[in-house]
């Protein structure tokens, strides 16, 4: 079967694509170059000209994902809605319970950026970015009138604290706690955080 010639841009878009699914089946410490050039069908030479090292792979995979990430919560959070609506759609997909997918990856890279300096800079851009979409609509809902927070960043820091740590447990831990509870624990912290009233 003859493959199809792909543009710079989309030949990197498929290996990051293919590293993110070997990361994500196999860990961040066992993948190797092999296995991403294995899994396209293309040589070990084609991955490294592209990436030149499997850490530089990674972290690129991993700014991949958090792109990803980043742009399905704007597109939560731009819709025609109420501030109220569109932070309770952010939470609830990014929460374990919902339907983010790549919480093991995340784990994955949360663990790997203690020593790697481009994964932890990837790791704490996402973070940023997270809490500052949240801190905005947290804000334009107060600013509206739609509930109550004396302090739109501390709330967010909160609330993905909340997060990261149930997505550790449910991730990890499985059985720990019904992911049942989790969301109820999600919607009682926004309701708590924000003063409003209970879904």
């Amino acid at each position: 079967m003859t493959r199809v010639r792909l543009s710079v841009a989309e030949r990197r878009e498929e290996m990051l694509r293919a590293a993110i699914g070997q990361i994500e089946e196999r860990g961040v410490a066992a993948v190797r170059i092999s296995d991403v050039a294995s899994a396209l069908g293309v040589s070990n030479a084609l991955v490294l000209y592209h990436f030149a090292t499997k850490e530089k792979l990674v972290a690129a995979a991993f700014a991949h994902a958090a792109e990803g990430d980043l742009a399905h919560l704007r597109k939560l959070l731009s819709r025609r809605t109420t501030a109220l609506r569109r932070l309770r759609a952010a939470v609830r997909w990014y929460a374990p319970t919902g339907q983010a997918k790549g919480w093991r990856l995340w784990i994955e890279g949360w663990a790997v950026s203690l020593r790697d300096p481009a994964l932890r800079e990837v790791a704490r851009d996402l973070d940023l970015r997270w809490k500052a979409a949240l801190t905005e609509v947290i804000t334009e809902g107060v600013k509206a009138g739609e509930f109550t927070c004396p302090d739109p960043a501390a709330t967010a820091l909160r609330l993905t604290a909340l997060l990261d740590g149930l997505a550790v447990q449910l991730t990890s831990y499985t059985g720990t706690i019904p992911r049942s509870r989790a969301r109820a624990w999600v919607d009682e912290a926004l309701t708590r955080e924000l003063n409003m009233p209970a879904p």
